[in-house]
C-alpha cells in the first residue's frame, strides 16, 4: 500500500506515533499514516486497502478517539486535506468530512445563516460530528443536517437524507455500517450576522469557563444517562480528581477524563471502567463511554 501511495504522490509514512494526531495525545504507531490531498486520492487509497485486505481508519481531528498503546496496525487515512472544502449556497452549507466543525460555524455566520451556533467550539470535524450526532447546549447535528454523502461497503459513493441516517443521542447509522462519511449538507436559516456571532461567542465563553480545555482530553467522556448528568453523578460519588496513572477525572468538569502528561490508553480504560463501576454501585445509573477506542 505504501508503494501504491508513492506512485500517486500521496504522503504515506510507516510507524508514525498517533498520539500527535489526537486531542488526547495518546496512542502508539500507525502501520501506515496516509495524508491524501484530495477526495479522489482518498477514495483510491481506500479502494487499494480493500483490495489488499488492509484495515484502515479514517481520522479527522482525533477529538473523540483513543488509540491503543500498541497503535493501529493498518492504515490511518487523514481527511483534513482530502475532504476540506466548505461552501455556502442559499440557506445551506456543504462541507467535507475533514472540515473542522468550528470552521463550518464561522462560514455560516459570515453568510448570515443561523442554526449551527451550538456547535461552535466542538473540537471535531464534520465526519466525526455526523458519525456520532455530536451536540451541545441543546442542539445536535440531526437538527441541522439535510443530507450526507458517503462511501458504502461496495465502494460506491451515495447520498442519503438526514431522516434515513438513524440519528439518535450520540449515534447514527454510521456506527453500525461500514460506511465512510465524505461530506454533509446542512440546512440552515437566514439570520442576523451580529446576533449569530454573539451567540457563538457566548457558547465559547461557557466552554472555556466550564471545560478543561487547557489539558489534553477527548472531550466529553461519558454519554448522558436518562434522568441525570454523568458529570454530576461522578462528582456525587466523590470522584472529582480521581486518577489512575496520568489519566484523571478533571477537577474542572467531572464529565471529562484528562491526560495529565503521560497517560496511556490502559490508564484511561482502567479509570473509566472503575468510574463506571463505582457510579453504578453507588447510584444505580449505568454510564456509557462516549469515546471511540481504536485498536
Amino acid at each position: 500500500m505504501q508503494q501504491f501511495a508513492a506512485e500517486r504522490g500521496i504522503s504515506a509514512r510507516p510507524g508514525v506515533p498517533l498520539a500527535g494526531y489526537t486531542t488526547f495525545r495518546i496512542g502508539g504507531p500507525a502501520g501506515l499514516l496516509c495524508e491524501p490531498e484530495d477526495e479522489a486520492s482518498l477514495l483510491a487509497l481506500m479502494g487499494e486497502a480493500h483490495r489488499l485486505g488492509v484495515r484502515y481508519y479514517l481520522l479527522g481531528n482525533g477529538s473523540n478517539v483513543l488509540f491503543a498503546d500498541e497503535g493501529f496496525g493498518g492504515a490511518v487515512i487523514r481527511t483534513s486535506r482530502a475532504l476540506s472544502s466548505v461552501c455556502a449556497e442559499g440557506d445551506s452549507i456543504t462541507a467535507g468530512a475533514g472540515v473542522l466543525l468550528t470552521r463550518v460555524c464561522t462560514v455560516a455566520r459570515d453568510a448570515g445563516l443561523t442554526g449551527l451556533e451550538f456547535a461552535y467550539g466542538i473540537p471535531g470535524t464534520v465526519g466525526g460530528a455526523v458519525y456520532m450526532n455530536a451536540g451541545a447546549y441543546g442542539g445536535e447535528m440531526r437538527d441541522v443536517l439535510a443530507s450526507v454523502r458517503f462511501l458504502d461497503e461496495e465502494g460506491q459513493v451515495k447520498e442519503l437524507p438526514a431522516d434515513q441516517l438513524a440519528l439518535g443521542y450520540r449515534t447514527s447509522i454510521f456506527e453500525s455500517r461500514p460506511w465512510c462519511v465524505l461530506s454533509a449538507r446542512f440546512g440552515l436559516r437566514a439570520g442576523n450576522v451580529q446576533e449569530i456571532g454573539a451567540a457563538m461567542e457566548d457558547y465559547m465563553s461557557r466552554r472555556k469557563s466550564k471545560q478543561p480545555l487547557e489539558l489534553p482530553s477527548a472531550g466529553s467522556t461519558f454519554k448522558r444517562p436518562v434522568g441525570a448528568y454523568a458529570g454530576a453523578l461522578i462528582d456525587q460519588c466523590g470522584l472529582r480528581g480521581f486518577r489512575i496513572g496520568d489519566a484523571a477525572i478533571s477537577e474542572k468538569h467531572c464529565g471529562f477524563v484528562v491526560n495529565l502528561g503521560q497517560a496511556t490508553c490502559q490508564d484511561v480504560l482502567r479509570l473509566t471502567d472503575e468510574v463506571c463501576r463505582i457510579v453504578k454501585e453507588k447510584t444505580g445509573f449505568t454510564l456509557e463511554k462516549e469515546i471511540r477506542v481504536v485498536r
